[in-house]
């Protein structure tokens, strides 16, 4: 079945198809480095992440760029707040997004754009919509992109003009959703942006934030490319104004198909500074979880639904992982045991891979894709129970979990896990402490091993230790 989306832009369900057979041109939305992204940022990119997995796992070449927004309006605030020049300013949070994406098991973009480093794109792209007709000049040398002279404005975010509304002028970067106002292209210099400025054809000053993402992407993707991606809080006014000052300067269709993940609440509420659940996901980590399960628990929903991000949440993600932790030391036990069961295992492991890839490439179905999954675990255990799969048929098992985490990133079938010297030693002190018979003994040991963040388990083939 071919891979189908939620195109934003026709409002339906569409079969993709790229403009070059095999590969795929995505751009997507990337942080503005003022501060450290928070937890819903991450839902989106944790979303583009399965996104290009996906797209990977299907076969196809993915060219991912995704843009780092280092001068706007709240950058050049902070910057001036902090006394720290722009880029001295926005590289501690560059370098932080790269840290978090990381412990995230993001896979990484082929390129990532700095707007500071591509002044002349975007200088470029203004003067050809000013040639255009398209865009003006203001009294203060500030150039504004004019929806009335760009009959198709409003094409995604569905927005009728009213041809006898005075249309207003914005200058700054975010302006409020039921705005309909010239946007600015480039703001002259004043006060406010202190150092921060280029010069120009119009005279110094810097660029509006929504001609940075137009100019960077035609920069690394080309006139024309796939995908484009985002939060739906940036469909209007962000992309809309994308589309519009890159087809009023090229002619040409900006994207075909846009992508957009719902909302991220906090406990049923949006996040807020003022209601006390506005968390980054270092603060997240700070509360003892693992990325491995920030990510579990941002994957397991839907991109287009809106995700209620809890602690509790968490805490279930901790489970469900466990619980596959489990599953895979049971295949690599039974692996080394003499062949039983390949042919039944082989036809279950057909089934849900055909089961999970129908389920991504059903608009990134994660619900379906993880109950292959859970299907798979469910079965296998009660092979393994039966003595029905050993050897050559549990190291089946452990290939198809492989190519599913391909998408996933979370199952870890071949981490290798070190016991600590000290740790070994305390799990072979309370055996022996169990063969004697001194029960008193060996249970102050798994307590202290559980003080030290370590699980012990017996099994009839003796103790298994884990971390917690």
């Amino acid at each position: 079945m071919p891979i189908r989306f939620y195109n934003s832009l026709s409002r339906s369900i569409e079969e993709f198809n790229p403009i070059r057979p095999g590969r795929v041109g995505m751009y997507t939305c990337g942080p503005t480095v003022y501060n450290y992204a928070h937890i819903g940022n991450y839902r989106a990119y944790m979303f583009e992440d399965l996104l290009r997995r996906t797209l990977k796992f299907c076969g196809f070449e993915v060219r991912q760029v995704m843009n780092l927004t280092d001068v706007d309006d709240k950058t050049i605030r902070g910057s001036r707040e902090a006394g720290l020049p722009l880029d001295e300013y926005t590289r501690k949070y560059k370098d932080a997004f790269f840290e978090d994406i990381g412990v995230l098991r993001i896979e990484p973009a082929e390129v990532y754009p700095e707007a500071t480093r591509h002044i002349d794109e975007m200088i470029g792209l203004v003067e050809a919509l000013l040639t255009a007709g398209v865009a003006y000049r203001a009294d203060d040398g500030s150039v504004y992109f004019s929806i009335s002279r760009f009959p198709r404005y409003g094409q995604l975010a569905r927005i009728a003009l009213d041809p006898e509304r005075q249309v207003a002028r914005v200058r700054h970067d975010e302006y409020a959703k039921e705005s309909i106002a010239d946007f600015a292209l480039w703001k002259a210099w004043d006060e406010a942006d202190g150092d921060v400025a280029w010069e120009s054809p119009w005279g110094r000053g810097r660029p509006g934030w929504h001609i940075e993402c137009s100019a960077m992407s035609m920069r690394y993707l080309g006139k024309s490319f796939d995908i484009h991606t985002g939060g739906v809080d940036n469909l209007f006014p962000h992309h809309e104004d994308e589309i519009a000052q890159s087809e009023a300067a090229t002619g040409r269709k900006f994207v075909n198909y846009w992508l957009h993940c719902a909302h991220l609440m906090v406990d049923g509420r949006k996040m807020s500074k003022s209601l006390g659940n506005f968390y980054t996901l270092r603060d997240v980590l700070d509360r003892g979880f693992s990325g491995r399960e920030v990510r579990w628990e941002l994957l397991r929903t839907h991109y287009r639904q809106t995700l209620n991000f809890t602690f509790q949440g968490l805490r279930d993600a901790r489970v469900s992982l466990n619980r596959l932790d489990e599953f895979v030391t049971r295949l690599k036990e039974a692996a080394v045991e003499p062949n039983a069961g390949r042919d039944a295992v082989e036809e279950r492991c057909r089934n849900a891979a055909a089961a999970f890839l129908a389920g991504l490439e059903d608009d990134l179905n994660i619900s379906a894709a993880l109950a292959a999954l859970f299907d798979l675990v469910r079965d296998v255990n009660r092979m393994i129970d039966a003595g029905e799969c050993r050897g050559n048929a549990a190291e089946t098992v452990l290939g198809r979990l492989r190519d599913m985490d391909r998408v996933l990133g979370v199952l870890d079938v071949d981490r290798s896990e070190t016991v600590p010297g000290e740790i070994q030693a305390l799990v072979d002190e309370r055996q022996a402490a169990r063969k004697a018979r001194d029960y008193a003994r060996a249970d102050a040991i798994r307590d202290e091993l559980t003080a030290k963040g370590w699980t012990i388990e017996d099994t009839p083939k003796g103790p298994r230790v884990k971390r917690a």
